[in-house]
């Protein structure tokens, strides 16, 4: 299979040059193997059964001995044999000038516990799914970092041919580059139906060999995809679950926590500036799949199923717009947010940049959603101005700034064309969107 290149290319081509080993960790069929071994001479895989009893035995006996393989040297699921960090960190400390000898994957976040941290010499990336642009779904006509850092960015013009049929499919399929090798459109679908099959039945309980109820955590997944890309509070996701079954919340609580491990699902954090000084700012986390595609195989969903019910779609094509929004920020060291306030200011993403600059974002699925946007993204904007003014009536003592935002943007399903509105928002239709 030839290999598609990745927006994360971008920031391991960065950090290879900075770094002695990096490690790259990310859901499980994301393609984290695949983009390492882009890099790397020596391939040494712990889940290869013909030859991991060998390695393992090297890993715990003699690890120093991979080191006489040519560099730069993968180790795929280097957690199963954790003295492989050591050694690592050990070659890096006698050869601090060798930078990019050695990259580590694996699809966990577990606790590994190993002497030293490797702080300075091995550093982490983590890897999504594919994008829309990735998938081949969107034409990258629009850069949302340069929309962001460039005000001459021009972009008005660039054309998507995306129907909602097609985001149907695409948010059904997900970013698994497992499908890029398949022809079957149905084909494609049972990849995504079969991950969220193992992550319940068998992931969820090989991360640490602690066995757990696979429909506890099926029907868990399943109340997470019904309140997918919402801030709704645990204790309502976890309701559906103790409707049913007898569990503690602290139970719940731990089958979370091993399933954000597992990069099944995700919380993004509140944007926290204090705009106007009476106003409580929610700062619950807004709950995503890092990929849409588990959350729909946990409603057990077709395509077909949401021309039927486009109020749920609109929340499903807010995660896909987000898990790329991710991808495209971690590249440029740029973070995503959200916003939500009880006067009612609110943005879907906060686009927040390294120099400070940063776009507010609405995720509208229908271009007869956008003036709705507009208004609320205006709104926003002059909430703002309106508190630098406050802040600066006091000449003697002023009151802290707030930078005003760089892009007001709507990011939407079906809009054919992007375009800036006569008040200054930029709308871009998803299929014209890249980093």
């Amino acid at each position: 299979m030839r290999y598609y290149p990745r927006i994360v290319d971008q920031r391991l081509d960065r950090l290879k040059e900075a770094f002695n080993a990096i490690s790259i960790v990310g859901p499980k069929g994301c393609g984290k193997t695949r983009t390492a071994k882009e890099r790397c001479k020596t391939l040494i895989e712990f889940q290869d059964e013909e030859k991991r009893e060998g390695y393992l035995t090297i890993a715990e006996t003699a690890p120093r001995l991979f080191l006489k393989n040519e560099k730069p040297i993968l180790f795929d699921e280097w957690q199963d044999a954790p003295k492989i960090w050591g050694m690592i960190r050990k070659d890096c400390d006698d050869n601090p000038e060798a930078v990019g000898e050695f990259y580590l994957t694996g699809s966990t976040n577990k606790d590994i516990d190993t002497p030293h941290t490797g702080t300075g010499r091995i550093t982490q990336v983590e890897m999504f799914p594919m994008t829309m642009y990735e998938m081949g779904e969107s034409n990258g006509s629009v850069s949302i970092s340069k929309i962001v850092a460039d005000d001459a960015y021009e972009f008005s013009g660039a054309i998507s041919d995306l129907s909602l049929e097609d985001l149907f499919y695409c948010a059904c399929r997900g970013g698994w580059p497992r499908c890029l090798a398949l022809k079957s459109k149905e084909a494609k679908l049972e990849i995504a139906r079969d991950y969220f099959k193992q992550i319940y039945t068998k992931d969820i309980s090989a991360f640490d060999g602690v066995k757990r109820n696979s429909e506890w955590a099926r029907v868990l997944l399943w109340s997470y995809a019904r309140n997918m890309a919402t801030t709704a509070k645990k204790g309502s996701i976890y309701a559906d679950v103790k409707a049913s079954y007898d569990i503690s919340d602290n139970t719940l609580s731990s089958y979370v926590e091993v399933l954000e491990k597992l990069f099944v699902i995700k919380d993004i954090d509140a944007w926290t500036p204090q705009i106007r000084s009476k106003t409580a700012i929610r700062a619950a986390k807004k709950h995503i799949f890092v990929d849409p595609s588990i959350g729909i195989a946990a409603l057990g969903l077709k395509p077909e199923y949401f021309n039927g019910d486009l109020d749920l779609f609109g929340h499903i094509f807010e995660n896909l717009v987000l898990r790329d929004l991710i991808s495209f920020a971690q590249v440029h060291d740029a973070h995503i947010l959200h916003y939500a306030d009880d006067m009612g200011l609110e943005a879907d993403a906060v686009y927040q940049a390294a120099d400070g600059r940063y776009a507010l974002i609405e995720i509208k699925l229908g271009i007869n959603r956008v003036p709705e946007a507009e208004t609320s993204l205006l709104r926003f904007r002059t909430a703002i101005i309106q508190h630098n003014k406050k802040a600066l009536e006091n000449k003697a003592h002023p009151k802290p700034l707030y930078r005003e935002p760089s892009a007001l943007i709507v990011i939407c399903g079906n809009a054919p064309m992007a375009y800036t509105t006569e008040k200054g928002i930029h709308v871009i239709p998803v299929g014209c969107m890249k980093d």
